[in-house]
């Protein structure tokens, strides 16, 4: 039986409508480094698992002979998850050390992954892990030109899993790997069929893994600040945008905090992602900062600068966020300096 572990990582598995994210579950659970996960779905028979069923445990839960549990979500997830945990606890069912939800093609993954945070009790025994999002090759690009909820389920990942690329041809694909790594660059895209992709590093998250994928060889991956566009050329309606800010004095933490808070209780919905590495007053060594909207993960020090380069590194993906109003308003609340700052320029957002 596995060691039941302090805090129960939370991983999610999105995409949009007929990406491919049943058959991508259906591949790790078979895997056996996770069979000690907890699996969350809308329905059994939507993931066809019925040939790996061993026993009911009741009309909501099963055991696999992956030795995954899986459990049908009628209900709140917080329910769903105080009652694993709870069974967990009395021994009524196998420990599992993760747990994997499967969202549904049309939702906006963020709410899910809230839900840790807004909840007294599940934040006492769960944490957010990974976010892994399938991508259909051949319907890809026309999904990100309509569909909103595609956009931020892949601007929010760690992981963007693009399938059916057997059906793509090389160009279709290459233009949809560009795309997606405009819209998120930090993020890990992999071809599903490729030899190297290993399901259980999907949902192998540790502090100092999500650290090393902050930087590139050259400093960051993000280097300017780029629009969302349609495959035409059009802009998008989302208004999505990536950009960097770099900083070449030491941050004030206490003031970066304080602005970082303001801006995420104000346009928490609108900030999709702010990962970086920050050069702290005070401080030998960096620290790397990791957030999902108004969720912030929390920070860690890194054991070194992975360059020459001291300079502080913000990725933001916004959503209709005006980043030099947003670059301004950092620059006079959180940057250190012998002089009193004048207080912080007003966060506001672009029309849509």
């Amino acid at each position: 039986m596995s060691e039941i572990p302090q805090f129960t990582a939370v991983n999610l598995l999105t995409g949009f409508l007929g990406s491919g994210k049943t058959t991508l579950l259906r591949r790790m659970l078979a895997d056996p480094a996770l069979a000690d996960t907890a699996v969350l779905i809308n329905e059994f028979g939507e993931a066809g698992l019925d040939h790996h069923l061993v026993e009911r445990i009741d009309e909501n839960m099963v055991l696999l002979q992956s030795g995954c549990i899986c459990c049908t979500v009628r209900g709140e997830l917080v329910d769903a998850l105080l009652d694993l945990h709870s069974r967990r606890e009395r021994g009524l069912i196998p420990a599992f050390s993760r747990v994997m939800i499967e969202s549904t093609g049309l939702a906006d993954p963020f709410p899910t992954l809230s839900t840790i945070k807004a909840d007294p009790v599940l934040r006492h025994h769960f944490r957010p892990g990974n976010v892994i999002t399938t991508v259909d090759a051949v319907n890809g690009e026309g999904n990100l030109d309509v569909y909103v909820e595609s956009n931020r389920q892949a601007a929010i990942a760690d992981w963007l899993v693009l399938t059916k690329t057997d059906l793509a041809d090389a160009a279709t694909t290459e233009a949809l790997e560009k795309r997606l790594r405009q819209l998120n660059p930090d993020a890990t895209v992999i071809d599903v069929h490729d030899e190297a992709l290993s399901v259980a590093a999907l949902v192998g998250f540790t502090a100092a893994s999500r650290n090393d994928g902050l930087q590139s060889i050259s400093g960051f991956y993000c280097e300017d600040s780029r629009e969302l566009k349609t495959a035409g050329g059009e802009a998008h309606s989302a208004a999505f945008r990536s950009f960097v800010i770099t900083i070449d004095q030491a941050i004030d933490w206490t003031a970066f905090g304080i602005w970082l808070t303001m801006l995420l209780n104000r346009h928490g919905d609108r900030v999709l992602r702010v990962k970086g590495i920050l050069n702290i007053a005070g401080e030998d060594r960096p620290v790397a900062i990791h957030g999902v909207q108004h969720l912030v993960h929390t920070p860690v020090h890194m054991g070194g600068w992975p360059s020459e380069d001291r300079r502080s590194h913000i990725v933001f993906i916004v959503d209709g966020l005006d980043a030099t109003l947003l670059k301004r308003s950092f620059e006079a609340f959180a940057v250190a300096s012998s002089e009193p700052a004048h207080g912080p320029t007003p966060l506001m957002s672009q029309n849509r």
